[in-house]
């Protein structure tokens, strides 16, 4: 039985507000029943949208319209939210920040959206699937990671709705051997963590497993976070799973998953952001890129929701967008042309 989204109202006397809001409030998962301009509230108005459940007013003239926002406020059993000030240009890191305090509101005003339940239920179907693709040959240039090789380059998977098919597409055609270490953070409900590891561990190459505290990560393992504490890592390289939860509406938290694992590994960490609502990644992309990461993402036509790859390429982070598999043959390449210049530097 599919969950109905929470309905939102949105008044504005900004037409480029009105649409920045319902972008984002719509590529979170809620509906928007209502957009408009507060000359046209009323109370006929307010009765034709009843199902509101919650109002975002943001106004470039406040003191214009505040018999209006009195009709809103005297005539609607909706909550209302001011005080969110102005979206910022979409291409802003500030724009990110201020799409994740306004999902918080929301998140506070009216529960999570229905994401998370569909990620988890989509599992059982994708359980039931035939399998994928093959894997691709390991490039002959790349020398095979052993579990007991020491990491030098670990590659971070986020995803959200629609990510765990994305996932293990991708993981599925990844052949034996390949060098990397992933860590895998998925928003999904804590209870599906486990299933997610057998789904997306029955045709992989990779070991997919849950993090243990006091663990190293390992080539040819996938290693997934959990929804309810942090992880972060030890200057001895070992993965520690605290007692509090990830920062941000959202666990794990996929920003603070970048920058905890880019925290220790640096340069050597790269991240491929697939399928999903919302902005996750959008403010850590833009930093790890800085310091050398590479940043790839999922192509919108092929996401179950495109939100959040389209929010991180905004930010302008992002080099390469593919299909799963594309995503998987660049993976290929790219560590077969590192392997190559780590021969001729005589690093290999």
């Amino acid at each position: 039985m599919s969950v109905q989204a929470a309905k939102v109202g949105i008044i504005s006397d900004c037409p480029l507000q009105r649409h920045i809001m319902q972008s984002a409030v719509e590529g979170y998962g809620f509906s928007v029943i209502a957009s408009c301009d507060p000359s046209r509230l009323s109370t006929a108005l307010l009765e034709r949208h009843a199902a509101a459940e919650v109002w975002i007013v943001i106004l470039t003239d406040e003191d214009r319209w505040a018999d209006a926002i009195d009709t809103l406020i005297d005539h609607s059993e909706a909550p209302v939210l001011f005080g969110l000030g102005e979206a910022p240009n979409k291409h802003s890191l500030d724009y990110a920040k201020w799409e994740r305090r306004l999902f918080t509101k929301l998140v506070e005003l009216l529960g999570e959206p229905p994401t998370l339940t569909q990620a988890s239920a989509s599992l059982t179907a994708l359980e039931a699937s035939p399998s994928g693709p093959s894997a691709l040959p390991l490039p002959h240039h790349i020398r095979p990671g052993g579990v007991n090789d020491p990491v030098e380059r670990v590659w971070i998977l986020g995803a959200s709705l629609g990510g765990p098919a994305a996932v293990k597409s991708f993981l599925d055609c990844l052949p034996s051997g390949l060098p990397v270490a992933f860590v895998y953070a998925q928003h999904i409900d804590q209870n599906a963590a486990n299933v997610l590891v057998r789904v997306l561990g029955r045709h992989s190459a990779f070991d997919l497993k849950e993090v243990q505290h006091g663990a190293r990560l390992h080539y040819g393992e996938v290693v997934i976070m959990p929804v309810d504490h942090e992880v972060v890592f030890s200057v001895e390289g070992t993965m520690e799973v605290r007692e509090n939860a990830w920062p941000g509406p959202y666990g794990p938290s996929i920003d603070q998953v970048m920058l905890n694992v880019g925290g220790y590994y640096s340069g050597r960490c790269n991240a491929i952001i697939f399928s999903g609502m919302g902005n996750d990644g959008s403010l850590a992309g833009p930093l790890l890129r800085a310091y050398g990461s590479r940043i790839w993402s999922q192509t919108s036509d092929t996401c179950a929701n495109s939100s959040m790859p389209d929010s991180v390429a905004a930010t302008g982070c992002v080099e390469f967008r593919g299909t799963p598999h594309q995503l998987a043959e660049k993976l290929l390449k790219t560590v077969e042309l590192e392997e190559l210049a780590k021969r001729k530097r005589g690093l290999a």
